[in-house]
């Protein structure tokens, strides 16, 4: 099974991206929807989560409001959650990438937007970076309800820049060019990671455009 980790900053168009992996037949795993299922009642992540940061435990379930602000900007809040939370996200990506491979399941895409923050780049055969122009990519997230540029900065603090991002990858995926361009960069990189004469060359990275051959 070849596994191909997808990240990107917060407004670059990870989502988007992921859906046309998946409809060329790719088997996608999700790290935030994992989250969320820990944080769910009944989830590993509540009782853990509950005992670092009272009050954020609302009817058997981690209280995402309540959490954040808990956390407020305070670096070492953030690494005590993720000291609780990457290792059980971690034991569960074990186990569904485990029944993909018995299912014979070819090709899975890794939607993790902390990637090389977890140091997960070490563990599949490819790396995407999904980017676009800063100004696309502000424009996109301010328009969401509640955000401002502060919170913005905030959130880009704590995520490795996407300069370095698209430095470590083995493709960029360019979303500022609209969809039909983002589609035939998609497809070009499944062509290329499914030919087995393909070498992971991280120092390397391209952006693939429409009419763009594939190379390896």
């Amino acid at each position: 099974m070849i596994l191909i980790g997808l990240t990107g900053s917060i407004g670059m168009g990870k989502s988007t991206t992921t859906a046309m992996f998946a409809d060329l037949g790719a088997v996608i795993w999700n790290a935030d929807d994992a989250v969320h299922r820990l944080y769910a009642r009944g989830g590993a992540a509540v009782e853990p989560v509950g005992a670092a940061f009272p009050g954020v435990i609302v009817d058997g379930a981690v209280d995402r409001a309540r959490l954040a602000q808990a956390l407020g900007r305070d670096d070492m809040a953030f690494r005590r959650l993720e000291a609780i939370v990457h290792p059980l996200v971690a034991q569960g990506r074990s186990a569904d990438l485990a029944a993909a491979r018995t299912a014979g399941v070819e090709l899975a895409v890794l939607d993790i937007p902390l990637l090389f923050e977890t140091g997960g780049d070490a563990a599949v055969d490819a790396v995407v970076v999904v980017s676009a122009d800063p100004a696309i990519q502000a424009e996109r997230v301010l328009s969401r309800p509640g955000m401002t540029r502060e919170r913005l900065e905030a959130i880009l603090a704590r995520q490795t820049p996407d300069a370095e991002k698209r430095a470590r990858a083995d493709f960029v995926i360019d979303t500022g060019r609209g969809l039909d361009a983002a589609r035939a960069q998609v497809a070009a990189v499944v062509a290329v990671v499914r030919d087995p004469a393909w070498i992971s060359v991280r120092d390397q990275p391209r952006t693939l455009s429409p009419g763009d051959e594939p190379r390896h």
